[in-house]
């Protein structure tokens, strides 16, 4: 699945986040879900402080395509 962006985040399903920090653009490494006041690690409820940029549907635990990087790295819209 194509990244998505942010603002069309389904709420209550297991989604891959791409954000973009100090270390530059990359998808975090387990998945999150969506609820109104942020958003929670699946596994464990826990609420996290993060600010993605996109988002694409959770499909196993190494989803490890970054292709949304060269993208940034190009300076063009996902």
């Amino acid at each position: 699945m194509n990244w998505q962006p942010i603002a069309f985040a389904p709420f209550a399903r297991d989604l891959e986040l791409a954000v973009i920090d100090a270390e530059g653009p990359h998808a975090l490494v387990f998945p999150c879900r969506r609820i109104l006041r942020g958003w929670i690690k699946s596994e464990t409820d826990e609420q996290i402080d993060v600010h993605p940029t996109h988002w694409r549907e959770w499909t196993h635990p190494a989803s490890a395509d970054l292709s949304f990087v060269s993208t940034f790295e190009r300076g063009s819209k996902l």
